[in-house]
């Protein structure tokens, strides 16, 4: 079965982001577990999901539907991560923050490349 997936850089980042969610969201408040904690998880394994099923799809145009819904969820992340900073959980240098950056370049960068009308 092909899985054109493991080819994308996005989605190869897009892992190592969750995982990287996943360690650092081990260390915040135990009242947080079923709130910030279980809202940036969620998110976080959005992204590699969707890459994923959209890279399956047949054609750009879904493929491009599901990279906006990826791009939604870094953006969602990205927001958590912040309220998570505003909160003392970790601190804005933290590298999680380049992470999700390079995730964001990379999604762009295959959004750019499926230009599709309509």
């Amino acid at each position: 079965m092909a899985r054109p997936h493991y080819n994308l850089q996005a989605w190869k980042e897009a892992m190592a982001l969750v995982k990287d969610v996943y360690v650092l969201t081990r260390e915040f408040p135990k009242e947080e577990v079923y709130g910030l904690v279980s809202q940036m998880r969620r998110a976080a394994v959005s992204i590699p999901s969707n890459l994923a099923e959209g890279a399956a799809r047949n054609g750009a145009k879904e493929f491009k539907q599901f990279l906006g819904v990826a791009k939604g969820s870094l953006s969602e992340l990205e927001t958590q991560l912040l309220i998570s900073a505003d909160l003392g959980y970790l601190n804005r240098e933290n590298a999680i923050f380049g992470n999700l950056e390079d995730v964001s370049r990379l999604i762009a960068g295959l959004q750019k490349s499926l230009k599709t009308d309509g």
